[in-house]
């Protein structure tokens, strides 16, 4: 079913690349269109990740450098049954994470500075799970390269409204250019948020099963929603195209669940995640900090003093 909807994805975002180039240069422009959206969706299978990371400014980090939050990381992981992912830090004030790889073996998991020094261990906890849940659900490889080819229709876009309209190749003019300007990023945005509003409600629930308390998610998300409009996330701004990766939309003004939002409503999630959390009960793992007082690295630890309890252990 993942390798079906990314085929599909895919294909969609390669005909809207196609139909661009058709309006800019006719059947010369969507032949070269069709070469640049093949060459484009080998290299986002591949780089995709790398170049998500490097917009956001993320830095990987270790077991060396932030060991407690490596042992978190560690830990969750195994509780998923999940390969060790790679670990990013991006310096951003605005508390929110995401996943992205093409695969679980070939992953990687990002967290805010600000996610880190304005959350509860255990609310860190919840949220890096759920970017575990998206990993172990292999939808970060749909995540990744959506944000990249999408980027690239509405850069395709813009450059239509400069160079297309004006010579008898374009079969539209200049009318059917303007309209694709608009149109095509539309399109390509409306196919993310389909496809992220119904991946998050799984990832929630996969998240709460990792971490074995759903409630540690449902109050991060409070908290991340109250504070992602708030606290401007700069990277996120300059590349929206990448928002919908985000465990809450890091950009400002996004908050209606509707068909233009990038995420589920905050509180329908929440509601879900406490449904869950009154059905199985609570968890197995407290994190605690190993040092006094907050800190760029957390710190955690994790400690196994309680039974099991719930579908997830």
């Amino acid at each position: 079913m993942n390798i079906m909807r990314t085929g599909l994805l895919l294909a969609g975002m390669t005909g809207l690349f196609l139909a661009v180039g058709y309006l800019i240069g006719g059947q010369g422009g969507m032949a070269i269109a069709f070469v640049v959206a093949f060459g484009m969706n080998a290299f986002s299978y591949w780089n995709s990740d790398k170049m998500v990371l490097r917009m956001h400014g993320a830095e990987e980090v270790n077991a060396r450098s932030h060991p407690d939050f490596f042992k978190m990381i560690e830990h969750l992981a195994q509780r998923a049954d999940l390969p060790m992912p790679k670990i990013y830090i991006m310096h951003q004030d605005q508390p929110n994470a995401f996943a992205t790889g093409r695969n679980p073996e070939n992953a990687a998991v990002a967290a805010t500075t600000g996610l880190l020094q304005r959350l509860s261990s255990e609310q860190v906890a919840g949220v890096m799970a759920h970017e575990l849940a998206h990993i172990k659900n292999r939808d970060t490889l749909i995540m990744t390269v959506t944000a990249t080819i999408a980027g690239a229709i509405s850069m395709l876009a813009n450059f239509a409204m400069f160079f297309g309209g004006r010579g008898r190749d374009n079969p539209l003019g200049i009318i059917g250019t303007i309209a694709m300007v608009i149109l095509a990023p539309l399109a390509a945005m409306l196919v993310q948020m389909a496809i992220s509003r119904t991946r998050e409600y799984s990832a929630d629930r996969g998240g709460a099963q990792i971490c074995g308390n759903p409630m540690w998610l449902a109050s991060a998300l409070n908290i991340i929603a109250g504070q992602a409009g708030q606290i401007e996330n700069e990277a996120a701004e300059r590349n929206p195209a990448t928002a919908h990766m985000f465990i809450i939309n890091p950009l400002s003004g996004a908050r209606m669940d509707n068909l233009f939002s990038t995420h589920p409503d905050t509180g329908n999630r929440v509601a879900a995640l406490q449904q869950m959390a009154a059905e199985f009960g609570g968890g197995s793992t407290r994190y605690e900090r190993s040092e006094p007082g907050p800190g760029f690295d957390g710190p955690w630890s994790a400690r196994r003093d309680e039974p099991p309890r719930g579908p997830w252990s």
